[in-house]
């Protein structure tokens, strides 16, 4: 299928300010099922330059530079994709060890997952959740995933544009969140086990409650079968509906658009996303 997705974001100012360099993820990632077929960005006022380029986790990253005084910035990023369906499970996890947790990753890719198994957030009450979660379905990898997504899923949904993803065991306690506090109380769970886990930003398509704002989701690294997606807000894996922006080991790494400006003016931002097929 086609997906298309406009995404607006609108800054205002109460009086004008110089804009400083603005770093952009709005630009798809590939993957094998999913081809980009049209890209339109539009930013006013116009800059003076667009820099694209690959950051250090592979993503597309878009550096705008600016010149003179504005009250305004605006931002619409245009986006053609055709997704294909896959079966996100279908793999074998090899070597035979990985289908259990805790997972201890062959000596030769260890050292390129460090930074997505650190330990930061992860909690004694966490990793308690965790090893809880992994008895009841016997230790086994990909069914510990399952059961994670759907522990998750039954927190209650709490829609938050604005701020840093809450800590991991805030999460836990309150079960309750935004796609990003899910993502990010998966992830620690997740590495609690020993299992590389990443933060992904992107759009759904087919979800009332996610249709119209960015969404949030997890890719784990399995032996066998690499980056795979899990999105807990949803409790599914991710097959052709998702469209991926920006994937880190950190979750505000991957914001869609960061920047300062010089000035002491008051800023207001508006944001839609419309995404169909």
């Amino acid at each position: 299928m086609r997906l298309t997705v406009r995404h607006q974001l609108r800054y205002q100012y109460d009086q004008p300010v110089v804009l400083q360099p603005h770093m952009l993820y709005l630009y798809p990632r590939t993957y094998p099922y999913q081809r980009l077929q049209h890209y339109e960005l539009t930013i006013d006022p116009v800059p003076s330059k667009v820099v694209r380029n690959v950051d250090v986790e592979g993503n597309v990253q878009q550096l705008v530079y600016f010149s003179g005084p504005t009250n305004h910035l605006h931002i619409t990023a245009e986006i053609e994709v055709d997704s294909e369906p896959f079966n996100s499970l279908d793999f074998v996890l090899f070597p035979f060890e990985a289908q259990r947790v805790p997972l201890k990753y062959p000596a030769q890719v260890r050292p390129l997952l460090e930074t997505y198994l650190t330990r930061e957030g992860v909690t004694p009450a966490i990793e308690t959740w965790a090893r809880q979660l992994a008895a009841g379905v016997g230790w086994q990898t990909v069914p510990f995933l399952i059961a994670l997504n759907n522990a998750i899923r039954q927190f209650t949904y709490a829609t938050r544009e604005e701020g840093a993803p809450y800590p991991p065991e805030q999460t836990l306690l309150e079960q309750r969140g935004s796609c990003r506090d899910y993502t990010t109380l998966f992830m620690a769970a997740c590495r609690s086990l020993g299992l590389a886990a990443r933060f992904v930003s992107g759009y759904l398509f087919g979800s009332a409650q996610q249709e119209h704002q960015l969404h949030a989701w997890a890719e784990v690294y399995l032996p066998g079968a690499g980056w795979r997606g899990f999105d807990p807000t949803e409790n599914s894996v991710v097959v052709n509906n998702h469209v991926f922006l920006a994937s880190s080991a950190r979750a505000e790494l991957t914001a869609p658009v960061s920047g300062t400006f010089t000035g002491k003016a008051n800023s207001v931002l508006e944001a839609d996303v419309r995404i169909k097929n």
